[in-house]
C-alpha cells in the first residue's frame, strides 16, 4: 500500500480513538462514568469498533499492526487516566461529605 494510504489510516483512526477520548471527557464532570454502566458498555462498543477498523487497516497493510496495537494501547492508557481522575475526585468529594 501507498505510504500516504498508510498516513491517512493513521490520521482516521486518530481522529476515531479522540472522538473516544472526547465522548469520555465529555462525561467526567458528571457522574455517569462512575454511575452508569450502560455508559461503560458504549465505551467498550467504541473499543471493540476501533479495534475492528484498526484490523481491518493492518488487512489492508495501510498501517502496521504495531501501529495499530500502539494505537489501541495509547487510547485504553487514555482512557484509564481519565477513569483514576474522575474516580478519585468522586472519592474527594465523598470524603469530604463525611468530615
Amino acid at each position: 500500500m501507498e505510504e500516504s494510504s498508510g498516513k491517512r489510516a493513521i490520521v482516521l483512526l486518530e481522529e476515531e480513538a479522540n472522538r473516544i477520548r472526547l465522548l469520555i471527557s465529555n462525561q467526567k464532570n458528571s457522574l455517569c462514568i462512575a454511575h452508569c454502566k450502560a455508559f461503560e458498555e458504549v465505551v467498550d462498543t467504541q473499543m471493540y469498533g476501533l479495534s475492528r477498523q484498526i484490523a481491518f487497516a493492518v488487512s489492508l497493510e495501510a498501517i502496521t499492526n504495531n501501529e495499530g496495537q500502539q494505537l489501541l494501547s495509547d487510547l485504553e492508557r487514555d482512557l484509564n487516566r481519565m477513569y483514576h481522575e474522575v474516580f478519585a475526585e468522586r472519592q474527594e468529594i465523598e470524603t469530604g461529605k463525611e468530615g
